[in-house]
């Protein structure tokens, strides 16, 4: 069974999502027994097994499900003879729970400055995984970042593609110019990324905009970015700037509106 955990590990490591089902009642004439686990990849692949055959393809098929939606589930199988034309093939009865399993959200900031140095300390401090990328190495390194989980140095574009981009990334793009953002943006815009925010006025944004609609960036996909990044706090200093991204960031994880507490939330 420590290969499962291993593969959990790795998975969440990588940041990649998993399925882990598990047979929690068991009646009758079962293929397994109470306590079976099973590893589920959004791909259809598995670690392990609960049985076999048609029972374990509609487990899958559920896990598949979960995965996609991002919540666990509770099935509930009869098991009759394959002849009657049954999901099982042994006889009997079984419930398994599928837990879905997140890596931990992460936050991907592209550009090492003033701005993205305070983000991280943020971040990292909020309990986000934390991770840096600038092309600059006197700028991204370990003595500036230490609250960084990792620090990445190349072309940002080019690293970029690299990155494992999932549902649990919030990209902050603040890099230190024009051109870097409208690289950096082109090439995370369509991504499944939770969160995509990038600073800079809203003329820098409407150009930067123009630029990506000229190269064939879809409409909604433009939509979903946060751009000017940030809530309204009127933030100077790097440190209030950081204060507002991050604030939009869990007002948006949290399902929150940013409103004033005292006037009540809705």
């Amino acid at each position: 069974m420590s290969t499962i955990y291993e593969a959990i590990l790795e998975a969440t490591q990588s940041g990649d999502s998993v399925a882990l089902a598990t047979i929690v009642r068991a009646g009758g004439s079962t293929p397994r027994e109470v306590g079976t686990k099973m590893l589920i990849y959004p791909d259809g692949s598995i670690v392990d097994t609960i049985g076999g055959g048609t029972l374990e393809a509609n487990v899958i098929a559920e896990a598949q499900a979960a995965l996609s939606e991002g919540k666990p589930r509770l099935v509930r199988y009869e098991l009759r003879d394959a002849e009657a034309g049954d999901p099982g093939i042994c006889g009997g009865e079984a419930e398994i729970f599928i837990d879905v399993i997140n890596p931990h959200p992460t936050i991907l900031i592209v550009g090492a400055g003033h701005v993205g140095r305070s983000i991280a300390v943020l971040s990292s401090f909020l309990g986000f995984r934390t991770v840096v990328l600038d092309d600059r190495a006197e700028f991204a390194n370990a003595e500036r970042l230490p609250q960084a989980d990792e620090i990445i140095v190349g072309d940002i574009g080019e690293e970029l593609a690299r990155f494992n981009i999932n549902p649990q990334t919030h990209i902050v793009i603040v890099t230190r110019g024009h051109k870097h953002d409208r690289d950096a943006l082109r090439q995370v815009v369509s991504s499944p990324a939770a969160y995509i925010g990038m600073i800079g006025s809203r003329r820098k944004v409407k150009t930067v905009f123009d630029e990506l609609r000229k190269d064939g960036v879809a409409e909604e996909a433009l939509a979903a970015v946060h751009a000017p990044i940030g809530l309204d706090i009127h933030a100077e200093t790097p440190e209030e700037i950081a204060l507002s991204i991050m604030a939009e960031i869990i007002m948006i994880r949290r399902g929150g509106t940013g409103g004033f507490m005292r006037l009540g939330r809705g």
